[in-house]
């Protein structure tokens, strides 16, 4: 099945009963990643990104959030789940590479472009858009133990992410707020 409009996108979050607070979270996420494939398709036309996946996959990452888990299931493999249900492969295989704990699983990391974009600009957006140095600061303050070791072995990946891409179009992270539409 092709790639979800953002009208068919927002119908399934819909029907999956997705927080409407959660709403701004991934609409924005969606745009930083439609702004970043855009810039690195300009920088870099050689460069295969499919935007209209990387805005699919932005809008459904966290489709799960009101779905209950099967045992053992763990985000974002609950919303994988669903969008293969639905006849979303490529979506899903690029939403299961957007949690910190893949970065942790070596052959299941991000390699497509656009699976990198997607956790990028996941981590880029909390209730606004920010930096990965700011996310990662906002998680420490949480002081939760057991995340702390992800934190510690996935920060270096991200940070290296960042900047391949920040590299590619010659921007500072922190300028990306003022550059998508809020």
């Amino acid at each position: 099945m092709a790639v979800p409009s953002q009208n068919k996108c927002f119908e399934l979050l819909k029907k999956y009963n997705f927080p409407e607070e959660k709403l701004r979270h991934v609409k924005l996420v969606s745009d930083v990643a439609k702004f970043l494939g855009v810039k690195i398709k300009k920088k870099k036309p050689d460069l295969k990104i499919n935007v209209s996946l990387l805005v699919a996959a932005g809008l459904l990452h966290d489709i799960d959030k009101n779905i209950p888990r099967l045992t053992g299931e763990r985000h974002p493999f609950t919303g994988v789940r669903i969008l293969k249900e639905e006849g979303y492969f490529e979506v899903a295989e690029v939403v299961s590479k957007h949690s910190l704990e893949v970065f942790l699983e070596g052959e299941n990391s991000p390699k497509t472009w656009e699976e990198k974009i997607l956790v990028l600009s996941d981590k880029m957006v909390k209730n606004e858009i920010i930096t990965v140095d700011e996310r990662y600061r906002l998680w420490r303050e949480e002081n939760i133990p057991e995340q702390n070791a992800v934190l510690d072995a996935t920060y270096p990946y991200l940070k290296n992410l960042e900047k391949e891409i920040f590299d590619i179009i010659k921007m500072r992270p922190e300028d990306v707020k003022g550059e998508v539409d809020i």
